[in-house]
């Protein structure tokens, strides 16, 4: 009996059921006399392969919440910490609590959320890497701005990586330049390039600095452009992988009727939340996000200002307020603008009223699958 170091946003144990009566159920250990079966609790990192392999065994898996771990070593004075002990303190939960055994995921299921969570870390290496390039830029090139339409496009990012300085750019024939964008955009004419060409070339003359003394920089601002171009093929890819996936989910297809969430977002949150059946009502997703309100009442005091208690999974929560990060006129529900509203006539600050815009959609995400009924909006 054994324990590992816990992962962070969850731990697991596992119980030993000896085979029941029936062939393939496995009977509650509760139910047998101690010291007639076997109780095996393991506490640890846990993925999907090692989930399944438990179950296939005769084991009921739990996924067991860290804080209810953690709140299991109050109930003595003494600061032990061993494995024995560790093991003794989860197989009291077991036997004390009401808990029960974990969902097993459809590997549908745990492709999207694979995919969905390489997505989100690809768009937060993006976002480092533009804020660099946007610092090197008004180092190394501030006048390269404006000569394409769009600074993070593909071909002014391999035009950059070729020619990062303007001394690079006065000292290569137009020829060569016309030639550069040309092959970063073969799906537009010679002309054209030949145009654009001449406009860096004019970008170049009036760049105030002199390259000479920064080649550093320069080779930041090179390697910088390069790694942007890998990061958007990167999603790219992801976004055609995730698109492809959700045409056979159908909560996706549904909640995709809500206006503002488009299909990376409705992939991100079902993949996180799984099957909304495992919900008994809709609060329950509610605390599952983290969005819940906290309750503080004492003899006849009970408190007014209850903040959010963060306790659940964030990933939906962070989705959603991605989403609707935005000012009233700018939300096309006009429910969404309701509650919105009257939070804010009632004298609710912008991210208390935000906060009960999330709570209300997450009613809606699970009204919408559990009905399987598309959003409909007010007209």
């Amino acid at each position: 009996m054994g324990t590992a170091a816990p992962r962070v946003d969850q731990a697991s144990q596992a119980a030993r059921c000896p085979a029941s009566t029936a062939p393939g159920t496995p009977r509650n250990p509760r139910c047998l006399p101690r010291g007639r079966h076997e109780d095996t609790i393991q506490a640890g990192h846990s993925d999907s392969r090692h989930r399944g392999s438990t179950q296939a065994h005769g084991y009921v898996y739990i996924l067991l919440n860290p804080l209810v771990a953690h709140q299991a070593k109050q109930g003595t004075l003494r600061k032990v910490k061993t494995d024995a002990i560790d093991a003794y303190r989860l197989g009291n939960l077991f036997y004390k609590e009401d808990l029960e055994p974990a969902h097993r995921r459809g590997q549908q299921l745990l492709d999207l959320r694979s995919l969905t969570r390489q997505h989100e870390a690809v768009t937060g290496l993006l976002i480092q890497a533009k804020q660099q390039f946007h610092a090197l830029l008004a180092t190394v090139f501030p006048e390269y701005r404006g000569v394409f339409s769009t600074l993070f496009s593909q071909v002014a990012l391999r035009t950059l990586a070729v020619y990062p300085t303007a001394d690079a750019v006065l000292t290569a024939p137009a020829t060569d330049v016309a030639a550069t964008i040309r092959t970063a955009c073969p799906s537009r004419s010679a002309a054209w390039a030949a145009e654009k060409a001449q406009q860096l070339q004019a970008a170049a003359e009036r760049n105030p600095l002199h390259t000479a003394d920064l080649p550093h920089q320069a080779f930041s601002l090179r390697l910088s452009s390069q790694l942007i171009a890998e990061h958007q093929a990167h999603l790219a890819t992801r976004d055609r992988e995730i698109d492809a996936l959700v045409q056979d989910i159908e909560a996706c297809q549904l909640i995709q009727s809500i206006p503002g969430i488009g299909t990376t977002l409705a992939a991100t949150i079902i993949a996180e939340i799984g099957d909304m059946g495992r919900f008994a009502d809709p609060k329950k997703l509610v605390a599952f996000a983290g969005v819940d309100p906290r309750v503080h009442q004492s003899g006849q005091f009970t408190a007014t200002v209850n903040r959010i208690t963060k306790r659940g999974i964030q990933s939906p929560t962070v989705c959603l307020v991605r989403g609707r990060d935005v000012r009233p006129t700018e939300v096309r529900e006009q429910r969404m603008q309701a509650v919105y509203q009257a939070k804010r006539a009632a004298g609710k600050p912008h991210k208390v009223a935000l906060v009960a815009c999330i709570n209300k959609l997450l009613h809606w995400i699970y009204a919408i699958v559990t009905r399987r009924q598309a959003f409909v909006d007010i007209a």
